[in-house]
């Protein structure tokens, strides 16, 4: 059976990260958009693996990892006030690439399809000339 309180619990915690960094005034975590892109919650809601990404490369990324695990402590305080938790989770941040990546496949489509744009304008610009010469 799922549990669906780690899952929501893990949601709750991804939203009050977000708000949290950007009260932050670390200067590692203001480098580039650093964002919070998922939580995985332990079903005894004791752990809480935090993934963070950033918009500009994994190494800003890493960085801001460095920064939340010096504060660590003071945001594991934060959530349980926040969330009114009886014990908050111990929190273990990882950098990821997810950003980056997904900004690099949307990029990739996007030229995918200007190109078959331009092929379809080709195509059609040479049935024209066809029906201008007969």
């Amino acid at each position: 059976m799922a549990n669906h309180r780690a899952d929501r619990v893990s949601e709750d915690i991804q939203r009050e990260l977000t708000a949290i960094l950007r009260e932050m005034k670390d200067p590692r975590l203001h480098n580039g958009i650093i964002s919070v892109v998922r939580c995985d919650m332990a079903h005894d809601l004791s752990y809480c693996k935090v993934y963070i990404s950033s918009m500009n490369s994994l190494d800003t990324a890493k960085e801001a990892v460095k920064a939340l695990k010096n504060a660590s402590g003071f945001i594991r305080r934060e959530l349980g006030v926040r969330l009114k938790l009886r014990y908050a989770p111990a929190l273990a941040f990882e950098a990821t690439d997810s950003i980056e990546y997904s900004a690099n496949i949307s990029r990739i489509l996007n030229d995918i399809e200007h190109k078959n744009e331009e092929r379809q304008k080709a195509q059609q610009e040479e049935e024209q000339n066809e029906d201008n010469i007969e």
